[in-house]
């Protein structure tokens, strides 16, 4: 075999510093078959020059040579004419190190080799060459800025094997300098990747001074499998899932599409037995894969169950509110659009069964999960299927859709107004249907109630009014055509006031949504189990979807771009798990609010409740405690809770409901005379004010003030601002005292 192209460029200057000894004005020739391979072999143009140097001079030594020898003078003489033919070669030989075309220098040309010895080898030189070049300088190539000037690598060492090459050496620098090449620099030079590169730690070496070992070639990586152990998703099935001891013992997998061990879908079934509920948790656990790679589609054979495993999520990019306007409304089954399920197919939740009324929610999710999101989408399938909505948010102003509730309590204390009308609704309906073939004819309702915890929980100053009114209603409601939408941060047992009642009416009345938890909230095992929802741990969910940091990373400082809006891609907001009666949870993802919902109701008013006694009286209604003091005796009947509410308001002050002054107007006592002292009711609300927060030195919110007083909020938040014009009360962060 010949000599390649690039030792041709090389060798060819070494046979010319011989060529004066023998061939006399043939080196002439020799150096034009030099120049021509050279061209030939696409050489850069300064190792072009440099040869062509090398040629001339060896030419002229040749001839100077050749008269020496014919005129019979000294042959020593034409052998020294030598000396400057071999200066020139080994000059080229400099030049062809710095200047060698990039293409030719690759992890490969380094492992193997190539070119002559001249001091260093072969790959020595390359490598010198290489660091010189895009490191340290002193040669520096037009347009590249070098790394760090002046940081040659010092003692250099190379270690060879058949299948690993490497060298070390130490980079240095003059003293008081020191060394800022990173092993990415390196690592980019020599085209090999980061982990290949080992630096010493500065903190053990002088700054000016720090080892370093490239390891050009490793040997490739082989996987350690042992004789026997499984490798395909059938056999890691068999092994670890379809042991008694795994997660869905019995069963076998067959493989429906196969894309990688991370992608692939299959159908576990077990020989004429159902499989039953699944713990996705021991599941992902036997696969070795995070909770959140895996989706079970459960389908219409109890022994069969759908896989799916995933290396990018199929939600990701999830699906837009805008682009599925007609699924929003209820069909004829009841359900309505929620989202996407994980295979592609549409998500549906029912809020109504056809013969038979209403259905529950149960809606779980922390903050920035999209629980908000869902509960808005919510009431717009309501509103554009002809559902009445009965809103109770004890966290004032948090549901944009607000405006499409027939009733909204906002804030704590009018939240539990809402939830005590919902009671009478559902009260005066038991009333009135009392026959079985009572025409159903009004319309549908939806008691919402957000933040739910706010009202259950122990710590709720309506815990046990709220705890007993709730478990009346998810007991008695549907048959009545009131539906329950109950939704808290965490599934934990306290967020429902240890109620298992609620809990257990919501599951069996209808289903659940599952959203994102905080850390250590989230298990749906122990105490706070759902059943068909084993296993599943909603703290695991992300918050982001792989590479996101890096998408965040990546700034952008033109400044504040006020039309950008939010993209699916920008997190994992509505990805969860949708439990419906019967079933297994399967994962899915909330549809992505391109628009904002109410925007989608065409402006049109509210769905309105039928006019009756609760209705008409529910301003009343809200402002009336339904249990005693120890949180017992729940007001029973539609004609004890309207006379309650009748004399609730006259052991403090006259009723005097839907007066002029509104329907929440609270008068003043009668004068003297017998007649209501109408226009100084409200203020006579003042000194009652004024006289209690003196009385109490602790500052207290307008919602609180306005129940230890049992006058609406709506008529304390003007009087109070009033009494902070005259100087007689303070107010520092929504805190009211007394001046």
């Amino acid at each position: 075999m010949g000599p390649t192209r690039a030792q041709f460029v090389q060798y060819a200057p070494a046979a010319l510093a011989v060529v004066p000894l023998v061939a006399g004005p043939w080196s002439a020739l020799a150096a034009a078959a030099a120049g021509a391979g050279a061209w030939a072999v696409g050489a850069s143009a300064p190792v072009l020059r440099s040869l062509i140097a090398c040629g001339l001079t060896t030419t002229g030594c040749g001839i100077a040579a050749h008269e020496v020898l014919t005129s019979g003078m000294n042959p020593l003489i034409a052998l020294g004419l030598a000396v400057p033919a071999g200066a020139a070669a080994l000059a080229h030989h400099r030049n062809l190190a710095g200047h060698m075309p990039a293409a030719a220098l690759t992890p490969a040309t380094l492992a193997t080799g190539a070119g002559t010895a001249t001091g260093q080898t072969s790959q020595a030189q390359l490598i010198t060459a290489w660091w010189r070049e895009y490191i340290s300088g002193p040669t520096q190539t037009e347009g590249r800025v070098l790394i760090q000037a002046g940081a040659n690598l010092e003692h250099l060492g190379l270690e060879i094997d058949s299948d690993h090459v490497a060298f070390t050496g130490i980079i240095t620098l003059p003293q008081g300098q020191q060394v800022r090449v990173k092993a990415a620099d390196i690592a980019s030079v020599y085209q090999v990747p980061v982990s290949q590169i080992e630096l010493g730690d500065p903190k053990h070496h002088a700054p000016n001074a720090l080892p370093v070992t490239v390891h050009l070639k490793v040997p490739a990586e082989q996987p350690q499998i042992a004789a026997g152990a499984p490798t395909t998703p059938e056999e890691l099935w068999a092994a670890y899932v379809g042991v008694p001891e795994g997660a869905m013992p019995g069963t076998s997998l067959t493989l429906t599409r196969y894309d990688g061990p991370l992608d692939w879908e299959g159908i576990a079934t077990r020989d004429r037995r159902a499989i039953g509920t699944v713990n996705l948790q021991d599941l992902a656990g036997n696969l070795d894969l995070e909770t959140i790679q895996i989706a079970l589609a459960p389908g219409d054979k109890p022994s069969q169950m759908g896989i799916r495993v995933m290396r990018e999520h199929a939600l990701m990019h999830g699906t837009m509110l805008s682009s599925v306007l007609d699924e929003l409304s209820m069909d004829s089954r009841g359900y309505v659009r929620a989202g996407t399920y994980v295979d592609g197919r549409a998500a549906l939740l029912p809020l109504a069964q056809p013969g038979s009324g209403a259905r529950h929610l149960y809606l779980v999710g922390g903050s920035r999960s999209g629980k908000s999101g869902l509960l808005e989408q919510i009431l717009l399938s309501a509103h554009r299927s002809g559902i009445a909505v009965i809103l109770a948010s004890p966290q004032a102003g948090t549901i944009a859709g607000a405006s499409l509730s027939a009733y909204l309590g906002d804030g704590l204390d009018e939240a539990m107004g809402a939830l005590r009308l919902a009671y009478a609704m559902m009260l005066d309906r038991e009333a009135r249907y009392r026959s079985p073939a009572f025409p159903f004819t009004d319309p549908l309702v939806l008691v919402v109630i957000d933040e739910a915890h706010m009202l259950l929980s122990a710590s709720s100053p309506y815990h046990d009014e709220a705890k007993a009114i709730v478990e009346q209603l998810t007991r008695r409601s549907l048959k009545r055509g009131i539906g329950v939408v109950l939704a808290t941060q965490t599934p934990l047992a306290e967020d429902l006031g240890n109620s298992t009642v609620i809990r257990s009416q919501l599951l069996i009345g209808g289903g659940a949504v599952f959203l994102r938890c905080a850390k250590g909230q989230g298990s749906l095992v122990g105490a706070n189990a759902v059943e068909g929802a084993e296993g599943i741990d909603l703290s695991r969910i992300p918050s982001q979807w792989p590479g996101q940091y890096a998408k965040v990373a990546d700034r952008d400082m033109s400044g504040l771009a006020t039309e950008v809006a939010a993209a699916p891609e920008d997190g994992t907001f509505g990805l969860g798990y949708l439990l419906t009666p019967g079933s297994q949870a399967v994962q899915f993802r909330s549809l992505h609010l391109d628009v904002p919902p109410v925007s989608l109701a065409g402006g049109e008013r509210p769905v309105g409740i039928e006019d009756c006694d609760a209705w008409r009286e529910r301003d009343a209604v809200a402002q009336t405690r339904m249990v005693d003091k120890r949180g017992k005796n729940l007001i029973g009947s539609l004609a004890d809770l309207l006379a309650a509410a009748e004399a609730a308001p006259s052991s403090q002050e006259p009723a005097a409901h839907h007066t002029s002054a509104g329907p929440h107007a609270v008068p003043g006592p009668a004068r003297p005379g017998g007649a209501p002292a109408a226009s100084d009711g409200q203020e006579l609300i003042k000194p009652r004010i004024l006289e209690l927060l003196q009385e109490h030195s602790i500052p207290m919110t307008a919602e609180t003030i306005a129940r230890k007083l049992e006058i609406p909020a709506t008529r304390v938040k003007p009087r109070l601002s009033e009494l902070k014009k005259r100087g007689e009360i303070t107010n520092e962060n929504g805190l009211w005292r007394a001046a």
